[in-house]
């Protein structure tokens, strides 16, 4: 995992989850957060694709899908 792109991802997706009000989007946050954490992580990279760089930056975007998920839980819990 690349820790920048899980931060920018978390923030993004922070932003979209609050930011679209109705639940239209909520299913596509983990494919939006998986493809701009290849983005991020190629651009990081400087530009050059491998296999290495597209799933890091694919399980970097999904974790922070995953660490929103918990955190909110954590919060939550009473």
């Amino acid at each position: 995992m690349v820790l920048i792109v899980v931060a920018v991802c978390l923030c993004v997706g922070y932003i979209l989850k609050h930011l679209v009000p109705t639940d239209k989007i909520n299913p596509f946050i983990p494919l939006i957060m998986a493809v701009l954490g290849i983005f991020m992580n190629v651009w990081i990279s400087g530009f050059k694709i491998t296999p290495e760089i597209l799933l890091g930056g694919m399980i970097s975007g999904l974790a922070s899908t995953g660490l929103y998920e918990a955190f909110k839980q954590f919060i939550e819990k009473k």
